[in-house]
This record gives structure tokens, sequence and C-alpha cells, in this order.
């Protein structure tokens, strides 16, 4: 394991989920693992507050969200079945750039019977029409892009929402690397999850890291929120 000073500055590395080529079935029990660790650090329950408070707002039309890089659709579908359990009128769409995690996704909404709409899209496009979704959010995405290609995500996000944009995820930390290590190899019989994890936390930013460039991004007013196992939750509003 890496630690001290390794963690001070940013170090992101390819991670195997970004490689082309991937068995799919490796791609698959990656994002079955990825699943248990995210029901275990509960990032949607987080989420879907942000999500249900503006949702009570407009009771008179539902309250369309978007995810950006969805991976298995874990999260959109957990957010689904948040807001059918409480009543809510929330629209989820979901959309990945590789065409395999679409189909995962779909499946996993199948199976557990979420009604979400998920789509092939590249986060990082620029949208040509303006947004028709209330809230635009991603999670662990950012970690695995350059700092100028997470300036761009924010930018695009802005021009995706109407209303709302949420950025879920994990800290450059000491604590972080020990957890994604230990919990990897607990949660996760994949190689993929047990390389991936710790690569993740190394190519994490720090809270003030993530407001700096949220600054860059013209997103002046975000505030961000850390939250257990290290995590953090940016909420940007459009003024």
């Amino acid at each position: 394991m890496i630690w001290g000073a390794a963690l001070n500055n940013r170090d992101r590395q390819p991670e195997v989920m970004d490689q082309p080529g991937l068995d799919p079935k490796e791609h698959a029990k990656a994002l079955m693992g990825l699943r248990r660790i995210n029901a275990i650090s509960r990032c949607s329950a987080g989420l879907f507050r942000a999500i249900e408070a503006l949702a009570i707002t407009q009771p008179e039309q539902p309250l369309r969200v978007l995810e950006l890089a969805c991976g298995g659709g874990d999260t959109a579908i957990d957010l689904a079945l948040m807001a059918q359990q409480k009543g809510l009128a929330i629209e989820i769409h979901a959309c990945d750039l590789n065409p395999e995690a679409v189909e995962i996704s779909r499946s996993n909404a199948e199976r557990r019977k979420a009604e979400i709409t998920v789509f092939t899209a590249d986060a990082l496009t620029k949208p040509i029409e303006h947004s028709t979704f209330d809230v635009v959010y991603c999670t662990l995405f950012a970690h695995h892009l350059d700092e100028v290609d997470v300036v761009r995500l924010l930018e695009v996000m802005a021009l995706r929402s109407r209303k709302l944009v949420l950025v879920d995820d994990l800290i450059r930390s000491r604590i972080g690397f020990a957890l994604a290590w230990m919990g990897t190899r607990l949660l996760s019989r994949s190689w993929v999850v047990h390389t991936d994890g710790p690569l993740s936390v190394r190519g994490a930013f720090q809270p003030d890291e993530m407001m700096s460039i949220a600054k860059q991004a013209g997103m002046k007013n975000a505030q961000i929120k850390c939250s257990w196992p290290e995590r953090y939750l940016l909420t940007w509003a459009h003024s």
C-alpha cells in the first residue's frame, strides 16, 4: 500500500475499467462489486435528500433527473425506488458512454423493477439544445478525469441542468486509501475492483481542490459537504 506523502498530491493513473477491451464478464463482475460498495457507503441516500427537497417545491410537475456516467445504473435505480416509495413524481434518466454499461443498467433496472430511462451518451459533450432536466448529477466519475476535463464536466452539467448540479465522489486521504484497499477486498472478488479502488483514491480530489475547480467552471456559490466513508457531495444551484 502507498501512504503518507504519496497522497498529498493527486496521482491519476489509468484504471482497468477505463481501458477498452475489458472482458464483458469481468466488467459485469466489477460493477457487481461496486454495487455492494456503494450500498455500504449510502451515497444514494445523500443524493436523494437533495433531490427530494427540490421535488417537494414543485409538486405540480415531475422533477426530471439525469445521471451522467451511470456505470451499472445502481444509483439511478436507488433514486427511482426511493422516489416511488415516497410517492414523489421524479423521472430518472441515466447515460453512459459504454454501451455495455447501458445494457447492464437496463438489465439491473428490470431486475429491481425500477422505472428509469437509460441511453448512451458522452458526459463531456455539451448539449446543443436547452436542457429539459431539472437536476444533473454524477457519482464516482470526476476522479477518472484530468482536471481540465473536470472543469468541462461541471460546465456541461450546468448547461444540462435547469436547477441543480450534484457531484458525489471520493476524498483523497490516508483513511480513504485504507478503506478502499480493505473494502474492495472484503466486498468484492473482482480483481478489477481490487486494482481500481486504491487507484481511484489516489486520483481523487480533496474538497478544497474540488471547490477551486468549481470556481473555474463558473460555479461561484458551490458548496461541499463531506460524509463517511471519505466522500464529498458538491452542490450547485442555478441562481
